[in-house]
């Protein structure tokens, strides 16, 4: 009978030992800090208790005297809500944002305050409308780099000092316009596309004008290259098999008819005049090097080359007009002074 009881208590002793180590064994993850509280106490005379704060592994605890809260070191994702605000130039528009952050000091973060991931959360908010009321629509939209920094710098100072939790990085998600601006902004890019692609158009046109320019002075130097233009153009017309093209005089013939006109371009003694031709098709081919080793894309009309025959000054009046005057008088240079002596007096 003694031994029964005996063994009845031997086995309630193991039991309860059993149930107390039990108790008293903790695992600490990797990602956690164990905090520990000794008769609700985790400080003692201003100072930390040592082994307060328990790394992770597996801990001890003394049964009923102690009592172990964990907390997470893993950087927390939340998402703040969307707030309607005014900015500073008088528009209303709905940001939200997302907060990233982390605890760096476990005591702090459960001792100094309640819950800590709904008191960021609420300062996130409160801090996200002051900074949508401190800066302008286009801040919001073009800046957001600047903004995110700016509501980081104001959620960290309130929550890392006090509460141990350091604001690893916020960011703005969305912004949502009234329907009204979004119309008003469409409207202003697409007079900006429309403006940007006139003032491209008219630069095209006048760089082309410039060219063409160009072409029809180094061309008008020399008949022959007027013609082989023209049977340039005739090839090309002849090229469709539905055109017909009719010819009725001779190119030959007009030329000789603007001779006996006294055209210009001739010489007294009937040859043609190019005295440069040679140097302004070499001038040509050089500015058409240049332009092909320059970008295409069209800056402003201070890119455009100089025009061959244009921008150059011209000749000079009197080289062009004394062989013209010496073939339609047929007379020397003595015959202006005699056609002025012949004039009556006034």
């Amino acid at each position: 009978m003694m031994i029964a009881v005996a063994l009845v208590i031997l086995l309630i002793v193991v039991v309860g030992g059993l149930i107390v180590l039990a108790s008293s064994v903790r695992v600490v993850q990797q990602f956690e800090h164990g905090i520990v509280f000794r008769f609700g106490q985790v400080q003692r005379d201003g100072q930390m208790r040592p082994g307060a704060v328990r790394t992770p592994g597996l801990t001890a605890i003394v049964p009923i005297a102690e009592r172990m809260q964990k907390v997470s070191r893993q950087t927390i994702t939340m998402g703040v809500p969307g707030q309607d605000g005014i900015t500073q130039d008088n528009v209303s528009v709905r940001v939200d944002a997302v907060v990233y952050f982390r605890v760096i000091d476990p005591v702090k973060a459960i001792v100094n305050v309640h819950n800590y991931q709904y008191a960021v959360s609420q300062v996130a908010q409160t801090s996200l409308r002051s900074v949508i009321g401190q800066a302008d629509m286009q801040e919001l939209l073009g800046e957001r780099e600047k903004i995110n920094m700016r509501l980081r710098a104001i959620i960290d100072e309130i929550t890392e000092g006090p509460w141990g939790i350091l604001i690893e990085r916020v960011e703005i998600k969305d912004v949502s316009l009234p329907e009204g601006m979004k119309r008003s902004m469409a409207r202003q890019a697409e007079a900006e596309r429309e403006r940007r692609a006139r003032i491209i158009t008219a630069d095209g046109e006048f760089q082309a004008s410039k060219r063409l320019a160009a072409a029809a002075e180094i061309m008008s130097q020399d008949p022959a290259a007027l013609q082989l233009r023209l049977l340039q153009t005739v090839v090309e017309v002849s090229a469709e098999k539905n055109s017909t093209l009719v010819m009725p005089l001779p190119v030959e013939i007009l030329r000789f008819f603007e001779r006996a006109a006294g055209g210009p371009g001739r010489s007294e003694d009937g040859g043609e005049g190019k005295p440069d031709l040679g140097e302004r098709l070499a001038k040509a081919e050089e500015e058409l090097a240049r332009a092909t080793e320059r970008s295409s894309a069209l800056e402003s009309t201070e890119d455009v080359p100089p025009v061959i025959g244009l921008d150059e000054p011209k000749r000079r009046a009197s080289e062009v007009a004394a062989p013209q005057d010496e073939q339609r008088r047929g007379i020397g240079g003595g015959a202006p002074e005699a056609v002025e002596e012949e004039q009556p007096p006034r």
